[in-house]
This record gives C-alpha cells, structure tokens and sequence, in this order.
C-alpha cells in the first residue's frame, strides 16, 4: 500500500511540473503560433494510389468503429501478441485486416539477432553514391520483411544535422538537405521494391535530444522561418514523399508553440495538403500528447498505444483506442476523420501489396528465447512461441562493407603518407581498435562506448551480428603489429623512426532515452572533442613518434586542433559508423587495396566559436529554440561570414588525382518566375463514404470477453458508449474546437500537388555533364557535385552555394574517364517567397552559376544557365 501512495504522489508532483512548464511554455511562445490549418486533407486524390484507395474505402466501410478505432492505435508498450514488434496495432481480422508490426531502426532490425547491422545513416551520406544508397535500402527491406515487419522506421532525415552536437545526427544523412533528401529517396526506394512500408522522420525540427517531451517535462518549441521550413527543413520530406514514401513519423518536439503530434499545419497543411503525402502519419512513440485534438489536426495513428501524459507512462492508457471510440460516438471527431485515418493505413497496407502472402512476424523485439511470455509488458502473461530465429542476412555484408569503405574519407595525407605498406612496423592505440572486451552487445541499444564506435545508441541501433574489428584485420595484414588496449598513452621507449603509430579515437551520441557517460543523448557533456581524452592520446603519440596516423570513428563533426597540424600526425581517416564491417573496409584502404572515396557530410570546423550560438544546446523545458540563423547552418554560415573551416563540406582525399573537365549544359523545360497552375486534386472515394455515427453497440466490450492487464482496447463500457452516443445524435458536444476549425475540405495551395507537391517542381531544367579523368598513379572512385549560385540582386537572400545533385564515378583505372551526368529541377532554383506563399524562380534572366567540383571548397568550372555556356578553370566562388 505505501508503495502505491507514493507512486501516487510522485505522478501528482510530475503531472504538476509538467502542467507548470507547459504553461509557462505557452507563454514564453505568444509569438512563435503555428497557424491553423483545417480539416485534415483526404487522402486518395493522388492517381498513383486511386486503386489502393478504392479497395481500402470497400473494406474500411466493412468495419464496426471499434474495428477502425482499434487500427489507429498500437495495443501499447511490450504488448507484442501476435507482432511481436516494437510496436503493433490492433487489428480488424474479421475483415481481414491484421495487425501491422512497426519495427526499428534505421541502420537494421533492432533488438534481434541473424540480421545485417549496416552502417549507419551519416556513413551512407558520406559515400555521396546514390546507386550503393539504393542498393543499402534494398538489403534493409529484404532484412524487415524476412523478420515479417510491415513497416521500416527509416530513413531519418530530421534532424537534419543544424546542431553540431545533436544527438541523433548520425541517423540521419548530413548536414545538407539535398544529401539528406536524395539519400532518404533511394533508401526508400529500395526499401519498398520489397513490399515494406517506409517511415520518413522526424516531422520536424528534432534537432536536439536534450528537453524533447516526456512525462516530467514539456517539450522545447522548434521556431523555424517559413523559408528555412521550406528551403531547407521540409526539403528531403518533400524527396520522401515524390519518392512514394508510405508513413511518416512526428516528432517529439513543439513546432512554433505546437506539439508536432497536434500540428495542424505541419501535418495537415505542409505534409498533407502541400507535398501531396497520401500515407499515415503516426507519433513517435510515447509521444501522442491529446486525443481530439491529434486527430483533428490530421495525425492518422498513435505508437505504441501508451501515453506519456494523464497517466503514469505504460500503465494502459490511451489518448485513443477507447477515448476515440467515444469521440466518435459523441460527436467531437468527426467520422470522416477516423474514416480518412483508417483508408490511409489500409490503402497504405494495399500499396505495397502486403495483403498477398506477407509473412507475418517470425522475432520478438522484447525477448530473446525461443519461448517466452506473449505480453512482456503485462504482470501475468501468458507464454509461448516467440522467436523463430530466421536468419535474413543473405549476402548483405558485402554492401555493408562497400558502404562502409566508400564512406571513408581521407581528410588529410601529408605527401602521401598513406598507403601504408604492409611490411611496416605498426603500434596501435586506443580502445576503439577493438571489439569490446565486454561483448559486442553487452550494453542496451549501444548506450556504453567501449570498444569500436559502430553506431550511436538508442532505437536507431542494432545488434551487431558480429564485428569485424581494425585490430584483427590489421594483424591480418600485417606481420609487425602491437597493439596497447587502453585509451591511457604507455612508456613506449623510444620507438625507431621508422615506426608508425596508429591511433583509433571515436566520438559519440544517441537518443535522449539513455544517458551515457554524462551525455544525454546530445553530446552536451563532451562537446566535439574526442571521448576518453582520444585528443591527448593522439598528441602523446605524436610526441613519441615521427609518423602517426588517426583514424576517428564519429558520430558527426569534431574538432582536430590539438593534433591535427602537428608535425607527426602524417595523415587522418574519418571512418564514421561503420557497423558490422569495420575492420576489412578500414585496412584494405590504409595499405591501399582500394582508394578512399569518402566526402564529408557535414563541414569540421576550427572550434565550436565558429558556429552562431543558436546552434547551441537549448536547456530547459519550454524552452523557445529560435532558429534565428534561417537559411545559414553548416557550409552555408561557414561561406556567408567568409570562415575558413578545418576541412569544407564534401572534402575528401584521394590515392589518386582527377581532372572534371568538358563541362556541358543542356536546357531541357524552359522556365518562368512563376509556378504553373496546378491541377485541381482527384476525386478521392473517402469523400464519398458514410459519415453517419454509428450505433454504440459497435463499441460494446464483449461479454465475457478476458482482457490483459496493459492491452490496449477500442471497447468501452455499454454505459460509457451509451452516453457518448446519446451527446452524439443530440449534438450537444461541448469539445472546444481550435481557432480556425473548419470541415469543408480545402482546394489546397498553388504550391502543392499530389507526390511532392506541385509537378512543375520536379520539371527538369537543365542536364550537365562534366568528363572525369584519373591523373594520378592509383586506381579510385570520384565524386561530382554540383552547387548553385544565385545570381546577385535577385531579390531574396540566398547562400552563395548550396548542394544542387551529386555522382559518383565508376573505379576509373589510371588515364580512365567517365563523363557524369546531372540533373537540375525547376525547385533547385527556386526561393520560398514568404508573402507569395509559393515558389518563384528570380534569377532566369541573369542566369544561374552551376559550380561543379568535388567538395563545396573546390569548385573550378561553371555553368550559366542563361548563357547555355561553361567555363573552366575560374575561381572558386567560396
């Protein structure tokens, strides 16, 4: 009993913090609104899911509203019955519907063993190859449907990396929104050719991990400019959805003052109605803040069931299931709302053809033995089978090795130190050389670095199947190799000259979910140094040697001052995550069997000064996180302030040498300022459906029906049902609708349109080519990107570059060529025009500069898009 008091009194005290905090939040927030947007759009009017509409409407209005209600909602936190999954929704079996598995994470299957732990999202970005991108998102979606997940909670393209310490950055792709949009693309791409339903996330503006929402705290408020949403933030969102994208994800965070789980705006008007989206939108998890308003604002479905607030977290309560059924039935959710949320997610089920021969779920995420109980969440649980142990790798670790080795990028090669020969005497140092002594997976979802930095922690983890780790396979290669385990430099004598140190150093983070090493998923106690003192490491190996070589496993940008121009420190590999695969992907580019091919996704600065402090780590809850540097993160702030970085946006350094020349421009659509009309939406079947509310038997809990403690449940009581039925038929509905509520269903904005938003956007402008030549002595692969200038005076403020497309050549044989080929959309050159609430084009006349190169610092030819002409050998822009 006074263990029940005092969990009574510890819910009361954080539900009165919570209620101050928000609160206080709302007013601190008065001029950072979200604007309303009303009612949530249909969906179904896009013509590339008409069909999967149009059979999702016939089974849909075969269901009782319990059984639509019961697949809007997961059945709660290790609630696995029949899925098994991180989270599972009810299910409408009578019809034929069954519940959906949702599976992390985006580098693999998490929580589950015979799978591929593949690198993760920043080392992907940083191969700047679309096809090995592609090619990842094959091999990921063959793994989750072999385990039987219905839906991949991948690819993160938010945040977007605006945060140098941002805790999950390394999910994500890079600091740039067409790297993170393009590499979102063609992971969802080859994620579901094999019939998995994608999840892009986070819908938006998770850019810390730090006083995000929970139980005991409100949320801080992301305050983003309506260009920078545009230009910069909803940019690889808007990829996601032109490439198919079937579900997206919200965040934890506020947006402009409302939680992104309630954002009418964001969800209804950018996602919904302007970029086209005809997917689901569900929550993050634990992350569904209020029933009615939720699902007026457009959300489609809440994950895992559970609630943080109004309750004490994962004790069975829902801002759904039950609650929605009697929203329904007394008329404050509209049934042409829940029947709207329910046509997505089956029309969604339809278009990917799962309702032929899917497998269903062979793993548990929350238990590892054959047998165990079905409802790890429940106090009694019944027990059974529960891991099949089907192994899905195939032969994925050969694209996770390729993967991993094209993202490794060469920042610095002192007269071609590097290769190394393997005859050599080598000395390794540092614990990241090696697999953790204390077992690969020994700690929860990656939250201790010990050992190789595979991957960060937290849900976009994995368990690593094995490790390929640097220390064995560079005794493997090597025959003269002495390895010190140990993050504290030795008395190493006086090495020979001709010794060489190796020095593995790492950097690290994750979700706000585990706290390591002081670090709460941010790297808030770290900064961007080196973990375990690796920067004094590497200097104290650079005064005991007269050749050191550092190899840094991280999560995102660090600084290298310390060390890096010291006479010794001959040469530094940035290796990222590399997952599963990294010791041979490491050792076959430091004694040369292949050339580095990697390119920064983000930029390396000289210190963190160098960053705007609205970049810094907000901390307190409520708190308002301006975004007052707008259009200027990464590279962009770097150019406009004419700050030298330690090593630009897209470097990386070759074995070899490469010439671009014989630049080309072809017009393709002949432009105007202005976007084209857009055509008016399709018809949609759900417009035609019954709104009628249904009787309040549908709901009626079955008699005799047992129910699991924790199970979440669409049934009410009869007298409850009864009641909200009775409000319902009178219309005496007292719910307070928000400013700006609305039902008529709207036409939708000139910049939108179905699959990304309005087709003219994704019109083809111009094609460029560029010939690629290996110069140099050595084999390699190299990397063309293309950036646009802007011309001066157009009247907007525009970065003087920005990412426009990027290709990768073939391995070029020493006097080899390739020519590349790129494309420039019409929204490549456009601006969000603020007033306008549209895209403009502003500079046809002038003509843009499409600079290419091999790193945003080293641009040496162009073209003008209005002369139709090129030009090499001309400076840089940056």
């Amino acid at each position: 009993m006074k263990t029940i008091v005092a969990c009574q009194r510890l819910a009361l005290r954080l539900f009165l913090l919570y209620t101050v905090s928000a609160i206080f939040a709302m007013g601190q927030g008065a001029s950072n609104l979200s604007p309303p947007y009303y009612p949530a759009p249909y969906g179904g009017w896009a013509p590339t899911w008409s069909d999967s509409y149009t059979r999702a409407v016939t089974l849909v209005e075969a269901m009782t509203l319990a059984e639509k209600v019961n697949i809007t909602a997961g059945t709660g936190m290790y609630m696995g019955d029949l899925s098994r999954c991180v989270a599972n929704t009810g299910s409408a079996e009578r019809v034929g519907f069954p519940q959906l598995c949702f599976q992390d994470g985006p580098l693999g299957v998490r929580t589950t063993g015979n799978i591929t732990a593949f690198p993760a999202g920043i080392t992907t970005g940083a191969t700047f190859d679309k096809k090995l991108m592609y090619e990842r998102g094959v091999a990921l979606g063959e793994e989750f449907r072999g385990k039987g997940a219905n839906v991949y909670l991948g690819p993160s393209v938010g945040p977007i990396g605006r945060k140098p310490r941002g805790g999950r950055n390394w999910e994500g792709f890079g600091s740039d929104p067409v790297l993170q949009g393009i590499a979102g693309a063609e992971t969802i791409r080859g994620v579901q050719e094999q019939g998995v339903i994608a999840t892009i996330k986070h819908l938006i503006g998770n850019e810390q991990e730090m006083y995000r929402a929970s139980f005991w705290q409100k949320a801080y408020s992301a305050n983003i400019g309506d260009r920078a949403m545009h230009e910069l933030y909803l940019w690889p969102f808007a990829d996601a959805v032109h490439a198919g994208v079937g579900s997206a994800m919200t965040a934890y965070n506020d947006v402009n003052g409302s939680s992104a789980s309630q954002n009418s705006m964001i969800i209804s008007g950018l996602l919904k109605d302007e970029l086209g989206f005809q997917g689901f939108v569900m929550t993050d998890w634990l992350s569904h803040y209020a029933g009615v308003a939720s699902a007026l604002a457009g959300l489609d479905m809440s994950l895992p069931g559970d609630t943080f607030t109004n309750s004490i977290p994962l004790v069975g309560y829902s801002h759904w299931m039950g609650e929605l059924s009697k929203s329904v039935l007394n008329g404050s959710v509209p049934v042409d709302r829940l029947n709207d949320m329910c046509t997505r997610i089956v029309a969604t089920w339809f278009q990917f053809g799962q309702d032929q021969n899917y497998p269903k779920p062979n793993f548990h995420a929350w238990v590892s033995t054959a047998e165990g109980a079905l409802y790890p969440g429940a106090v009694v649980s019944p027990s059974g089978l529960v891991n099949e142990f089907v192994n899905v790798q195939g032969n994925h670790k050969a694209i996770a090795k390729q993967v991993a080795q094209e993202a490794i990028t060469l920042v610095k090669n002192n007269n071609s130190f590097l290769p190394l020969s393997t005859s050599g005497q080598f000395t390794v140092f540092g614990t990241d050389a090696q697999a953790d002594p204390s077992g690969i997976n020994n700690c929860l979802d990656k939250s201790c670095n010990g050992g190789t930095l595979t991957m960060g922690w937290g849900s976009g983890s994995a368990t690593l199947p094995y490790l390929d780790d640097p220390i064995t396979s560079i005794r493997k290669k090597a025959a003269k190799v002495t390895y010190h385990a140990s993050d504290t430099f030795p008395n190493v004598g006086t090495p020979g000259d001709d010794e060489i140190a190796l020095v593995f150093i790492n950097s690290d983070s994750g979700e706000n979910s585990l706290t390591v090493e002081g670090n709460h998923g941010d790297r808030d106690a770290t900064g961007l140094a080196a973990w375990h003192n690796g920067d004094e490491l590497v200097k104290k190996a650079a005064a005991a040697y007269k050749s050191v070589v550092v190899v840094y496993h991280t999560v995102g940008p660090v600084i290298m001052e310390p060390w890096v121009n010291l006479p010794s420190v001959k040469a530094v590999l940035v290796a990222h995550l590399p997952g599963q695969e990294a010791g041979d992907s490491l050792t076959e580019v430091l004694f040369g069997e292949v050339s580095p091919s990697g390119h920064l996704p983000y930029t390396i600065p000289v210190s963190e000064d160098q960053y705007p402090e609205s970049l810094d780590i907000v901390e307190g809850a409520g708190v308002q996180d301006t975004y007052l540097e707008d259009l200027y993160i990464d590279y962009r702030f770097f150019n406009k302030n004419n700050t030298k970085p330690r090593y630009a946006f897209g470097h990386g350094l070759s074995y070899t040498t490469f010439e671009f020349s014989e630049p080309s421009i072809t017009s393709v659509t002949k432009l105007t300022r202005d976007l084209p009309a857009r055509s008016p939406k399709g018809t949609t079947p759900v417009s035609s459906m019954n709104r009628t509310i249904p009787a309040a038997s549908e709901v009626y809990q079955p008699s005799g029906f047992s129910t699991v403690w924790r199970y979440l449940y669409s049934w009410v009581s009869n007298g409850d049902a009864d009641n909200a039925y009775k409000i319902g038929k009178e219309g005496t509905s007292k719910y307070p609708y928000p400013e700006g509520y609305s039902s008529e269903q709207k036409a939708g904005p000139a910049a939108g349109g179905p699959n990304g938003g309005n087709p003219a956007l994704w019109e083809t402008a111009w094609t460029l080519s560029v010939t690629v030549t290996n110069t140099g002595s050595k084999a390699g692969k190299a990397s063309g990107q293309v950036y646009v200038q802007f011309p001066d005076g157009n009247g907007y403020d525009t970065p003087i570059i920005q990412l426009r497309d990027f290709e990768k050549t073939a391995t070029l044989q020493p006097g080899g060529s390739e020519k590349l080929e790129f494309t420039i959309k019409r929204r490549d050159v456009s601006v969000w025009d603020v007033k306008e609430q549209t895209w403009v084009v502003p500079g046809l006349d002038s003509g843009y500069k499409l600079w290419i190169g091999d790193s945003s610092d080293n641009l040496h030819l162009f073209c003008n898009t209005a002369k139709l002409g090129c030009e090499e050998g001309v400076d840089s822009p940056v």
